[in-house]
């Protein structure tokens, strides 16, 4: 066996077809493909390589180049039309129902201006790193990494900061070092001004949730932001009606303070889907505060939100797998 042979026989059960190399009076030129791969994975991979090559006698010195194609991760904006309609709750438990599906997820909070995802998750004042000039995301112990202006700035500290600058953040938060994420679930802001037309024209996500109450205020908003979408070609996977009945927990009556099916029957109208409802529960919202996001257990309410990650997920396979 020749010594090149010899390389590539050392390297094939260690990279797994990521290793090309040459080798040439003694030194060894070993390129990776490092598509998909974590930082941490990668320097792992490479340090293996190396062992492996200078273990040869043949072998005097070993050069490793990392080289990767770049990652086409598919962008979910989940939005509404104006605030406290729940949006943030239903985007952190959506991306951890997501993720137990098997999707690699990570969540981006958009929200700059009133960032909640940190608290949602239980990785409040947790600050990322950079690396190379790209924010690292947060770990979070749901397996959805994150980025949020909340662990960017102190806690309680106003962001009072013209749209130029939240837009320039936004942008370093969705171009961070996301490793093997696939799907990022942006929470955006409410509303539809300029840091939204700039967000979804710039970065064009591959579709919108849309997040509303049953209330036909709350509808009128959400409508604006369908509208939005439409106006820059970025489908709508579907609209998700948020506080919808409450069960009372002494006689089990349910009411319906903000009434009932007001989201269904605006995406009948509109045409587009309806993902389903997540009911009004104080289960849900002590949970959220307390940063044990209700999807990443196995009561009723993770089982609401499997339920809609199941629609997404559906709709991610149907449109680019």
């Amino acid at each position: 066996m020749s010594d090149i042979e010899q390389l590539k026989a050392v390297l094939a059960p260690i990279a797994a077809g990521r290793a090309a190399a040459r080798l040439e009076g003694g030194r060894a030129s070993i390129v990776l493909d490092v598509t998909g791969l974590g930082a941490a994975t990668r320097e792992e991979l490479e340090a293996d390589v190396r062992a492996a090559a200078e273990r040869l006698p043949s072998i005097s010195e070993v050069r490793v180049l990392q080289t990767s194609e770049r990652r086409q991760r598919r962008l979910i904006a989940v939005a509404s039309g104006k605030g406290g309609v729940g949006k943030s709750t239903v985007a952190a438990n959506l991306a951890i129902a997501l993720a137990k599906r098997g999707r690699k997820v990570g969540l981006v909070d958009a929200d700059i201006y009133g960032p909640s995802q940190p608290k949602l998750l239980g990785v409040e004042g947790v600050r990322p790193e950079a690396r190379e000039k790209k924010l690292i995301p947060v770990e979070t112990p749901y397996g959805v990494p994150l980025l949020s202006m909340g662990g960017l700035v102190a806690e309680g500290q106003a962001i009072a900061w013209r749209g130029s600058m939240a837009g320039q953040a936004l942008g370093q938060m969705i171009e961070g070092d996301w490793g093997e994420a696939e799907v990022l679930i942006l929470d955006l802001p409410p509303g539809t001004g300029d840091l939204q037309l700039t967000m979804v024209q710039k970065y064009k996500p591959a579709g919108a949730v849309i997040v509303s109450t049953p209330q036909d205020l709350a509808l009128i908003d959400a409508a604006r932001a369908i509208d939005l979408f439409g106006k820059v070609g970025v489908p709508v996977v579907g609209l998700i009606e948020n506080m919808a009945g409450y069960a009372c927990p002494h006689c089990g009556e349910v009411s319906d303070p903000f009434g009932r099916g007001g989201a269904e029957a605006a995406a009948a109208r509109l045409g587009l889907p309806f993902l389903g409802r997540v009911p009004l529960e104080l289960a849900i919202r002590t949970a959220s505060d307390a940063g044990e996001p209700p999807a990443a257990g196995n009561g009723p309410a993770a089982e609401t939100f499997a339920a809609l990650a199941a629609g997404l997920d559906d709709w991610l396979a149907a449109n680019g797998g």
